[in-house]
């Protein structure tokens, strides 16, 4: 009963609050330019769109480009279902660590690549391309971080780690623990596609990365395809959340109010993290595609300075 209930509060969660980060994100946007903007439920109104046209199919297309948007749809929910967003209402365990979501999100990617080239488009072969440089530069910050906090913690799976963390009160006290959460934050950027490392606002050819590869779909298929990118994207900003800013631990009450309680901090938490995207974007621009491994770079050596410093300060890495 307690597994079922994870599920679907766990689906719930993410299914509603996805693409209500994105129109956050484009209404900050919007005041930075003093525009009005549209509102911040447009997303959920672009995907309802979508779903009631039917897609349009390249002749020349293979039965990959018709089931890559479910893969990927359903790559992202498998995904969001391994980081809880209260653990208050985890089962005991979840079978999965950060290895096996790693693998998961990789695996999405791997099918829309592939897609992309299956149209015999240049723009989706020229997306391709970027997007595994891109990945190839940003995953190795993924696993350092991440196996630090599994050092840390002393389990890879994403559960123990929130509880643990949980039970040391502010991580970001630490330093080893703020050059983590900036690796993340920055790792969310590459891996949702914002400014500086692309654009989605933007169809220009030369500017063009995760755009390029979804450009040959419409209707269902590009609401799946989108509706996947804004849980993936969700996904990642609650694992950092709940990793490196835990709450549930000062939470007094018990029974059903203290599970709202915590999902509304959580809610809390996701949305300062948007706002925080929405600023970053504003605040820059757009990189060139050779500026890109030198974010990545950065990244890493956050990562890894993180790494280092477990091993220097010992048993002690978040503890006074």
């Amino acid at each position: 009963m307690r597994n079922l209930l994870y599920i679907v509060i766990q689906l719930l969660v993410i299914v509603m609050v996805a693409p209500l980060l994105n129109g956050i994100i484009k209404k900050i946007k919007a005041f930075s330019q003093k525009r009005k903007g549209a509102p911040i439920f447009q997303m959920y109104f672009d995907l309802y769109k979508l779903s009631r046209k039917s897609s349009v199919v390249s002749d020349v297309s293979s039965w990959i480009f018709k089931v890559t948007p479910y893969i990927v749809f359903a790559t992202a929910v498998a995904a969001a279902l391994l980081v809880p967003v209260s653990s208050l209402i985890a089962p005991e365990q979840i079978p999965g660590d950060f290895i096996m979501l790693v693998s998961i999100l990789a695996l999405g990617r791997f099918f829309i690549m592939i897609t992309a080239l299956d149209t015999a488009s240049t723009f989706g072969g020229m997306g391709s391309s970027r997007e595994a440089m891109i990945s190839s530069l940003i995953e190795p910050s993924i696993l350092v971080s991440l196996f630090t906090m599994g050092l840390v913690t002393k389990s890879t799976s994403l559960l123990p780690m929130m509880n643990v963390m949980k039970g040391i009160g502010f991580p970001l006290a630490h330093p080893g623990c703020i050059t983590i959460f900036l690796a993340l934050f920055t790792i969310i950027i590459a891996e949702s596609s914002r400014i500086p490392v692309d654009d989605p606002a933007t169809h220009l050819e030369l500017t063009m990365v995760h755009e390029a590869m979804i450009l040959e779909y419409s209707g269902r298929h590009l609401a799946l395809m989108e509706y996947g990118a804004a849980i993936k994207q969700l996904t990642l900003i609650t694992l950092l959340v709940n990793i490196l800013i835990p709450h549930d631990q000062l939470i007094a009450i018990t029974g059903i109010g203290a599970v709202v309680l915590s999902l509304t901090i959580y809610l809390i938490k996701v949305i300062g993290i948007s706002i925080i995207i929405a600023i970053a974007e504003v605040s820059t621009v757009k990189f060139k595609l050779f500026s890109i491994p030198n974010l990545a770079a950065m990244s890493f050596i956050l990562a890894f300075l993180g790494f280092l410093q477990y091993f220097v300060l010992g048993g002690c890495y978040v503890l006074f």
